[in-house]
């Protein structure tokens, strides 16, 4: 029987167009989207004008994006969609280091460097070892974890967003651990920053009232065969915005303390083990 489109019947009518060898994982993703989608719309009694300033606010975003910049993703933080994806798909046991959001200032060029290098180009900032061990459940050390970190600088800005000022790499390494699973590098202890406000994401937050600061934060992802990989944070300790992070990404076992030390080189020390999860 022909199902024409109505109101009422909008979701069977959208859905029963699929053919029947479609993918089913496809088709059970799809059909669950049209169902949401058009159960909101009807929510809210989304007007004519809404659906047209959501048309353009995509547009706009999607026009934001370059090699170097990513709103979409920024626009899936900002919405605690990447962290809701990342939780479902990252559900780790008891003493594993806990996932968290990725972000959209990540590059593929990352200097490759020596463990105790310095990862700060600019001479800015307040220097910070940060050392720790990878290793697995058990406590044994991973040999040939590769390290890729990054953050911002001493201004709140990462390489790509000044692309003038910055080296390229700024507060970028990669580095791969030897037999004992240890780490060590100095970067700068790193300051909150504000999101890129300047575009659509920017507008939709100060539009709804929210806050579009994060807290001061190194990322890591570390990738070893055998063990699933991580993406995660190691946020500063007392931190203001800790609690009102734009992307929601604070995990409580990732706050660390950053302890002042009495050092000719560094000002900072901050230790963090990593934890891996065998694949299965």
């Amino acid at each position: 029987m022909t199902t024409y489109f109505s109101e009422e019947h909008s979701v069977e009518a959208v859905n029963g167009r699929m053919a029947p060898d479609t993918d089913p994982r496809l088709k059970q993703v799809m059909a669950s989207l049209v169902k949401h989608l058009h159960a909101f719309a009807k929510d809210v009694e989304l007007t004519q004008a809404e659906w047209d300033y959501a048309i353009e606010f995509l547009t706009d975003t999607g026009h934001l994006c370059s090699e170097d910049r990513q709103e979409f993703i920024l626009l899936s933080d900002t919405l605690g969609f990447s962290m809701l994806v990342d939780s479902i798909n990252n559900r780790r046991p008891e003493g594993a280091t806990e996932n968290t959001v990725f972000g959209p200032f990540h590059i593929d060029d990352v200097p490759v460097r020596q463990m105790g290098d310095v990862i700060s180009m600019d001479g800015k900032g307040e220097p910070c070892l940060y050392i720790g061990n990878v290793q697995d459940l058990e406590g044994n050390p991973i040999e040939g974890a590769v390290i890729d970190v990054w953050s911002d600088n001493a201004d709140g800005f990462y390489d790509v967003q000044e692309p003038d000022t910055q080296p390229r790499g700024n507060n970028r390494g990669l580095f791969t651990t030897g037999a004992d699973g240890a780490y060590h590098f100095i970067g700068v202890k790193p300051p909150p920053y504000p999101i890129p406000f300047d575009g659509t994401v920017g507008k939709m937050l100060a539009a709804l009232g929210r806050p579009y600061y994060r807290p001061g934060h190194m990322h890591f992802m570390v990738i070893a065969d055998g063990y699933e990989k991580i993406v995660t944070h190691s946020f500063v300790a007392g931190d203001p915005h800790l609690e009102r992070d734009a992307v929601f990404g604070v995990k409580e076992q990732l706050i660390l303390d950053f302890e002042k030390v009495d050092d000719d080189e560094v000002e900072w020390r901050s230790e963090f083990d990593i934890v891996m999860v065998p694949t299965p």
